[in-house]
């Protein structure tokens, strides 16, 4: 069941999308050569705390992974797509992050990602994170009442597909409010006027993730979490939690 969420809800879920935006950004700022992943979650951590908010990511543990995650922060570097565990890795010149964090405030969620380099910049990584950015934008300007969820799929697939980018497969964004996942499931590719109806009230999570070999296929780390493009190239990652209110698109997380 999709559950329609009042102004005032929206307005709640507002407050924890700021803290889900604010610890992006301190963890971005403290993102530089020689810093370990888990010297990273500390600083989201931190933010949690200053915040007095919780973590939807530490401890959870859907049926396909072996343990629960150990992490507030996902941190996937290079190769890695999605949901990289923070380790001691300590970030290399030239390094592509991307960064996955979701926050809890008074039993309503924010959910956010953002990609960037460490350092010295390829111009491919740069182009291939800015391309997600674009993606991700198309699928917000999309998320209109009238409009379903077809049309967001099909803006986004198309800015990455033009490109040349892989989409990763199986994977793409979702509903969410008084739970981190929530219906309905929001693609990355779809046919437009297709799928369901989207009204206001419904709140998504729209995340493109985009492959620069341009091939769709994963695989799963050894941890049972991370999941890296086949082909070794580099991927990028851009989201948004996102309101459908009647007078358009509402992010709900930036600062």
């Amino acid at each position: 069941m999709i559950e329609l969420k009042s102004p005032g809800e929206i307005d709640a879920m507002r407050v924890a999308g700021k803290v889900v935006a604010t610890a992006l950004r301190a963890v971005r700022e403290g993102a530089a050569v020689g810093t370990s992943l888990r010297e990273l979650d500390e600083i989201a951590a931190s933010v949690l705390a200053d915040a007095g908010a919780g973590s939807p990511f530490l401890h959870y543990h859907p049926g396909f992974a072996p343990s629960p995650f150990p992490a507030v922060l996902c941190t996937s570097v290079n190769d890695a797509v999605v949901h990289g565990v923070p380790t001691n890795y300590r970030l290399r010149d030239g390094d592509l992050l991307s960064i996955d964090f979701g926050a809890e405030v008074d039993g309503w969620h924010g959910d956010a990602a953002t990609s960037f380099v460490v350092g010295t910049a390829d111009p491919g990584d740069l182009d291939l994170i800015a391309t997600t950015e674009r993606a991700l934008a198309a699928g917000i300007e999309a998320a209109r009442p009238g409009n379903r969820l077809g049309d967001i799929g099909h803006a986004i697939g198309g800015v990455g597909r033009a490109a040349g980018y892989g989409m990763l497969a199986d994977h793409g964004g979702h509903g969410i409010g008084r739970a981190m996942h929530e219906a309905p499931s929001v693609p990355n590719e779809g046919r437009p006027g297709r799928g369901l109806r989207l009204r206001p009230g419904m709140v998504i999570a729209i995340e493109p993730m985009l492959i620069a070999g341009g091939g769709d296929s994963y695989r799963v780390a050894a941890d049972g979490w991370t999941l890296h493009t086949v082909d070794g190239s580099r991927a990028a990652h851009a989201e948004h939690t996102v309101a459908i209110t009647a007078d358009g698109p509402r992010i709900l997380t930036t600062e």
